[in-house]
């Protein structure tokens, strides 16, 4: 297992270390429902540093991406970030990822740590018009800091003015005394705030005055269990439950990021699934009684037959209700359609919710 910059802080602050996509990680500090509030009532700080990080550069750079991603690149201007997912040539999805413009010529893709080596090699094969490829993963740590209050306690660290930045909009600038920091308004939990990326040997002073500047918003040091929580609120995807190599950017709801105005692998095959209509898609539910949704579990109809699995599921901490992600055949994908989770031996009722879950 590969350690962060920062696993030594993390124990210090008595963080519960696990192993997840090859690194030892922090999961929890003080639990999962403290953490998951202070994100969303005031600002928490979480160490994702296992992320994948690659710098695609060139004439040839963007001519690249186009092919290898489902969105348009090409209406990507300097300081703008875009999510996007790789297409496989099967009708699956290779992996998600975030594109960031940092110049002509100069891109940033950030893609899931357990896939870094997967993404390399897939973007390798499709690499024909010989950009500049450099993966830096190793090289670069990245702290998310989220949460309504992450501008406001965040602002004494930079000159750029954070409150003004507009979501999936980054700035290279100062930070915490760190020249060339990625200031990106992006992040996973749905409650605002930034994703910092600096190198390795800046992170411990990045932390440090990031846990300084935010003291008096209550800042904490936040696990990957309550990341998983807040995501799923927003009913965010998380790559390997929800998405995979077998499921098309289509039946998972991703259709806004797949646009056709360009050519990119599979193209053609998914148009005409978008066109067709997909068989199966990717809903929220909301369990109608008590109980608590697991990957994998069943989801059944009112007849007790298997229609379909729950890909993520948690007790929600903002609503106190079981939700969850799960695919199901379109009869049972429209809001408020009656489906029933099978939890053990019995099965709970449940009601497709439109997404996100938790609205703010």
């Amino acid at each position: 297992m590969k350690n962060t910059a920062l696993t030594e802080i993390h124990k210090a602050h008595g963080a519960k270390i696990v192993p997840f996509a090859g690194y030892n990680m922090p999961v929890s500090y003080e639990g999962v429902t403290v953490e998951h509030e202070t994100v969303r009532k005031s600002v928490g700080v979480f160490d994702v540093s296992h992320m994948g990080e690659f710098l695609i550069t060139g004439p040839n750079a963007l001519e690249l991406i186009q092919k290898v991603t489902s969105n348009d690149a090409s209406k990507l201007v300097n300081g703008k970030a875009q999510y996007s997912c790789f297409p496989n040539d099967k009708g699956g999805i290779v992996d998600d990822l975030i594109v960031y413009k940092l110049e002509d010529e100069k891109y940033l893709l950030v893609v899931n740590a357990s896939n870094i080596e997967k993404d390399w090699n897939w973007i390798s094969k499709h690499n024909t018009m010989n950009a500049v490829m450099r993966d830096i993963s190793d090289d670069y740590s990245l702290l998310a800091i989220q949460g309504p209050k992450a501008a406001e306690a965040m602002q004494s660290l930079t000159s750029v003015d954070l409150s003004a930045m507009k979501f999936y909009t980054f700035e290279v600038a100062p930070f915490a005394d760190i020249p060339n920091v990625i200031i990106s308004a992006t992040g996973y939990t749905g409650s605002g705030g930034f994703e910092i990326y600096c190198k390795n040997a800046e992170v411990e002073q990045v932390w440090n005055k990031v846990m300084e500047a935010g003291k008096a918003f209550g800042i904490k040091p936040i696990g990957l269990a309550a990341r998983d929580t807040l995501r799923l609120e927003m009913g965010y995807c998380l790559y390997g439950n929800d998405i995979n190599d077998t499921t098309s950017p289509i039946e998972a709801g991703l259709g806004w990021i797949t646009k056709f105005s360009k050519d990119f692998i599979n193209a053609e095959a998914i148009a005409k699934e978008k066109e067709a209509g997909p068989s199966t898609k990717l809903v929220g539910f909301t369990l109608d009684e008590k109980g608590i949704p697991r990957h994998d579990y069943d989801i059944v109809n009112e007849s007790g037959e298997k229609i379909g699995v729950v890909t993520s599921g948690t007790m929600s901490p903002s609503l106190g209700v079981g939700i969850g992600l799960g695919y199901v055949p379109v009869a049972y994908a429209k809001p408020d359609s009656k489906v029933f989770i099978q939890v053990r031996k019995k099965a709970i009722p449940a009601t497709v919710t439109k997404l996100p879950f938790y609205k703010g």
